[in-house]
């Protein structure tokens, strides 16, 4: 027999409801987290020898927050059908944590915008300034994948950029490149985080309602 009754048995529904969704965008989370990491474009940029892994740490913490969100949103769906006040409990705390890391996500992606562009742009600069084998190959692969040429402080070598038409920076065009990708971690960073914010009331209120149920049986 239900545990609740009336309205709290609408909002245990709710909450049912809301973790089959929530469940959804932990798969969300996680196809645009592993797109981002195994997106074409990023990694020829970013596996070169001293490479700079900053944006990946941004990637990885969205890869994990996805995953968590598709088991913690199992085990909601789970607990609110159970009316377990147990496992009610146990997903408000996953929720709390999950919270706090997507937060992370999207504040670091917001707030390193400027120094992760920087530590590419010094990357592909120091590339350049290398002037041998393998500092030319990463280059030409900067020079391809984002349609530039040379640097404002750098004179532009012909031989780098033979099919190149446009006169592009290319400071320019890796600031434009991971931006786009960076506000997109930082968007879905705190939007699901406000998202778990309504999952953290209803899991709370129907705790609660069970508990009070117990107390008057």
């Amino acid at each position: 027999m239900s545990k609740v009754q009336g309205g709290m048995k609408c909002v245990k529904y709710l909450l049912f409801a809301f973790n089959f969704i929530f469940w959804l965008s932990g798969l969300l989370v996680l196809a645009v987290g592993l797109w981002l990491r195994f997106d074409p474009n990023t990694v020829k940029l970013l596996t070169g020898d001293g490479a700079p892994d900053t944006f990946f740490i941004a990637v990885y913490i969205l890869l994990g927050a996805g995953g968590l969100m598709m088991v913690v949103g199992f085990f909601g769906c789970f607990g609110a059908i159970r009316e377990s006040q147990c496992l009610l409990a146990s997903f408000f705390a996953c929720l709390l944590i999950i919270f706090g890391a997507e937060i992370t996500a999207g504040v670091f992606g917001f707030l390193n915008k400027e120094q992760i562009a920087e530590e590419i742009q010094k990357f592909y600069s120091d590339s350049i300034a290398d002037n041998n084998i393998n500092g030319t190959a990463i280059v030409l692969i900067y020079h391809k994948t984002l349609n530039c040429c040379g640097a404002t402080n750098f004179e532009k070598n012909p031989e780098l950029c033979p099919d190149q038409t446009e006169d592009t920076d290319c400071h320019t065009a890796i600031l434009n490149f991971f931006d786009e990708k960076l506000l997109i971690i930082g968007y879905i960073g705190i939007g699901i985080a406000g998202v778990m914010i309504i999952g953290m009331i209803f899991s709370m209120v129907l705790c609660c309602a069970i508990r009070n149920s117990r107390e008057v049986i």
